[in-house]
């Protein structure tokens, strides 16, 4: 929601101040999946980021991020599938693979979404899925027969 690019941009200086961001993909444009009617397009972008924290603790950061942003964090079912100002998600926290009851790593949708694969794959497609033991080059060629 709201000025979009200026939002990427925000989110972006504030993961700075966690990490170092060291790649950033093109925005692209995408029809939002499972959203109420009406819901405008999203602007997605994958970046990789440099930091100390663990991948429960960059989760926190994150979602502090979203609601210094604006984004209704009072429950987590408040805010899913609708439009919001930002919505920032963990895919890969390098080959570690985490299943908790918060955070899944990798992301359990990511090899499906043309809008993680294709920014993903711009930045990062000698990157090993952790779980299917293949490059996301690989994943995204095999999606888009």
């Amino acid at each position: 929601m709201g000025d979009r690019r200026s939002n990427m941009e925000q989110a972006i200086a504030l993961l700075k101040t966690i990490g170092r961001v060291l790649k950033v993909s093109s925005i692209y444009e995408t029809t939002p999946v499972a959203m109420a009617p009406g819901a405008g397009n999203f602007y997605n972008l994958v970046l990789s980021l440099g930091c100390n924290l663990s991948p429960h603790k960059l989760l926190k950061a994150a979602k502090e991020i979203e609601k210094k942003m604006g984004r209704d964090v009072t429950t987590p079912a408040a805010s899913h599938n609708k439009p919001r100002t930002m919505d920032i998600d963990i895919i890969l926290a390098e080959d570690q693979v985490i299943n908790t009851d918060d955070l899944t790593i990798p992301h359990k949708d990511m090899h499906r979404r043309d809008f993680v694969l294709v920014p993903l794959n711009e930045i990062a497609p000698a990157v090993i899925h952790p779980v299917l033991k293949q490059k996301i080059s690989e994943i995204f060629a095999h999606s888009h027969h």
